[in-house]
């Protein structure tokens, strides 16, 4: 287990939005072939199928995208698993490989469609907040710079502060490497989407990472819904 709270500042901001956390550990992370190569090729070629032909207004006719479009109109930028839904459709790109933990939680995010960000354990100092940004506050993003936060947006800190927003995604501090043995999967989902949905995106992920590392250990699996 690891300890999180929710912060009355996030229930406030984002009355019935939901957060979803998976703690996987006793995993092999290595790059290799493995069979979650296989359900990526056959869930491209599901995907292709079934919304190929689909411009990107019909997309936004689905359900989920149109919650994050709402979210993401707020700050005025485009959801991220939209455009690479869009990347993978319409422009032929693969679903990439970066690493097995990564790889697990990207397909599911292209099969459910809810935002998902991944943390290796180990560079976390809990307790976790489920809180909102607040006025001023900047945090090291992914490609090593400086970047302000947009006050308002969903967000997760440890005791060193900022580790994910939905808007500016991960830190530097906490991606998955190779290396990476125990890991925290975190869904940021917007209000109107339903529990059961979170679920079984987290359900989706764990299954995604027993494809590569059947002795994975499910520590937790928990949504927690701001009321």
């Amino acid at each position: 287990m690891i300890d999180i709270k929710v912060c009355e500042g996030w229930r406030q901001a984002h009355p019935a939005a939901h957060i979803g956390v998976l703690l996987v550990d006793q995993v092999d992370n290595s790059r290799r072939p493995t069979p979650l190569d296989e359900h990526k090729k056959a869930l491209t070629a599901t995907l292709r199928a079934q919304y190929g032909g689909w411009s990107r207004a019909d997309l936004l006719t689905l359900p989920v995208l149109q919650i994050y479009r709402q979210y993401y109109k707020r700050f005025k930028k485009t959801y991220h698993v939209q455009l690479q839904l869009e990347s993978v459709l319409h422009r032929g790109k693969e679903l990439p490989a970066v690493n097995p933990l990564v790889d697990a939680a990207f397909a599911a995010e292209m099969e459910t469609l809810i935002l998902t960000a991944s943390h290796d354990v180990a560079c976390l100092e809990p307790p976790l907040l489920i809180d909102s940004v607040g006025e001023g506050q900047v945090f090291t993003a992914m490609n090593g710079e400086e970047q302000p936060l947009k006050a308002g947006d969903m967000a997760m800190r440890d005791a060193h502060g900022v580790i994910c927003t939905i808007i500016y995604g991960q830190d530097q501090r906490s991606p998955i490497t190779p290396a990476t043995r125990r890991a925290l999967y975190v869904a940021y989902v917007p209000a109107g989407i339903e529990v059961t949905a979170v679920t079984h995106h987290l359900q989706t992920i764990a299954r995604n990472v027993r494809l590569f590392a059947p002795t994975a250990v499910t520590e937790m699996l928990h949504v927690y819904t701001a009321v």
